[in-house]
This record gives C-alpha cells, sequence and structure tokens, in this order.
C-alpha cells in the first residue's frame, strides 16, 4: 500500500516516477530491470538510460549493477532519488537537486486556456512535440515521431496526457499517472514561444481537475517551484538527480 504522501513524499515520489517509467519503457519496447533498491530503464542510443533509486539504502550488488548500467549506457543517462541517499557521484554524471512537492486533495479551479486530454495519435504527437521543445530535449533531434510518445502509451494503465491551446494553437502539455491512490505530474512543459502567458498555470489546472480526490506529487524545477506553490503545492524534501554530462 503507498504510505500518505504527507508522511513520506520521496518514497511515494519514487512509486510513482518507477510507474510512470516501467509504463513508458514498456510502450517503447525497451528493456525493464527490476530491484528492490531500483528500477531500471534501458533504452536505446537517444532514449538512454533512466534509474528510479526506490529504497534510501541500496546493497553492494545493487549499486555495482547502477555502476555496471550507467558504464554501459548507449545513450544518455538520467537517475533519480527523491531518499537523495544513493551517492552516484563516482560515474562522473553531473548533479543537482529539485524539490519534492506534494498537493494534498481538493478543489481545483477552472483553467484559463483550453485543456483537453489527449486520445488519438495525432493529439499524441503534438503533446510530444511540445515536451521536446519545451525541455530542449536534443536527443530525440531529428524529430520522430512515436520516438518519445509511443501509441502504445496511451494504453497504460493510470497514464494520461493533456494539452493546453492559445489561441487555436498548442502551447502546452503534461502527463500524470495515477497509481495505488497517488498521482503524479510529468513533463509539464511549455515552449519558448508561449512561456509568460499562463500556459503553464492552465494545463496544471486542466491536468489536476480529475485528480481532485487524490494527493498530487511533483518534482519541481527552480523556475516551476512558485506555479506549483500557487496551486496548493508544498516543498517537502529535495531530490537528488544525474545526468550524463
Amino acid at each position: 500500500m503507498m504510505p500518505n504522501p504527507l508522511d513520506d513524499a520521496p518514497r511515494c515520489q519514487a512509486r510513482n516516477s518507477a510507474a510512470f517509467w516501467a509504463a513508458t519503457a514498456r510502450s517503447r519496447g525497451h528493456e525493464l530491470i527490476h530491484r528492490p533498491g531500483f528500477l531500471a530503464a534501458v533504452g536505446d542510443e537517444r532514449a538512454g538510460l533512466r534509474i528510479l533509486i526506490q529504497e534510501p539504502g541500496l546493497d553492494a550488488a545493487e549499486l555495482a549493477e547502477i555502476d555496471d548500467l550507467v558504464r554501459g549506457a548507449k545513450g544518455p543517462v538520467n537517475a533519480e532519488d527523491p531518499y537523495s541517499a544513493t551517492d552516484l557521484d563516482h560515474l562522473g554524471l553531473r548533479s543537482w537537486q529539485m524539490p519534492v512537492m506534494v498537493r494534498e486533495p481538493g478543489p481545483v479551479a477552472g483553467p484559463a486556456l483550453p485543456v483537453t486530454g489527449v486520445h488519438d495519435d495525432e493529439e499524441l504527437g503534438a503533446a510530444e512535440r511540445t515536451v521536446i521543445a519545451g525541455f530542449s530535449l536534443v536527443r530525440f533531434e531529428p524529430y520522430r515521431r512515436g520516438e518519445m510518445f509511443p501509441t502504445a502509451l496511451l494504453d497504460q494503465p493510470g497514464v494520461a496526457v493533456f494539452l493546453a491551446r492559445l489561441e487555436g494553437e498548442v502551447a502546452g502539455a503534461c502527463v500524470t499517472v495515477e497509481d495505488n491512490g497517488l498521482a503524479s505530474h510529468y513533463w509539464v512543459a511549455t515552449p519558448e514561444a508561449f512561456r509568460s502567458r499562463g500556459v503553464g498555470r492552465a494545463i496544471m489546472l486542466g491536468s489536476l481537475a480529475p485528480l481532485a480526490g487524490l494527493p498530487v506529487t511533483l518534482t519541481a524545477s527552480k523556475l516551476g517551484r512558485p506555479l506549483y506553490e500557487s496551486l496548493g503545492f508544498r516543498a517537502t524534501t529535495d531530490a537528488t538527480w544525474w545526468a550524463s554530462r
């Protein structure tokens, strides 16, 4: 059973992140490695390797396996540890911290811009392009439809994708995952041309509405934190992230 996110936000974020990346890996046809202390999604040269730390204390065998995975990765490496308890600095990865934030169940205001759920491949492609642009994911350039968000992602349990529009153009996107009574947000993206125009707030409100009865977690960037705080999220602890240089 999922712990209370107010009491154990790192564990809740760890479990939901694992659910999201497992769903992503399955939809992409990539290898998944499950261990008590971590989950790894082993992708190709462009998708790369994603490691999700699941427990604050990994044993020597798990740490050695992570070392081998990182050293043998075909593409970019990203790892996250919501507990900030595992040291991967010896692998030559850059690291930084971001707050894990929690929003308690409660009412959600309506968005000022149109926000809709994604239900078909064309809309999913629009979300994919928006996220790639919003996060400057050069690993997915030149663009190949379905590489980041395959059509099969929409069939994964608990996964929902949303689009926000500004003056008729797709201006924002995000993914939410509901798993075991908890929800989390991923890839909350607004391309540069649409920033500072209320798109981020709209996509968050529109995607929060179906989750109003659930606790919701996310990991916030420095720029995103003020928006999330204004929507009722509060920081609980800092997660450590690593990425290949």
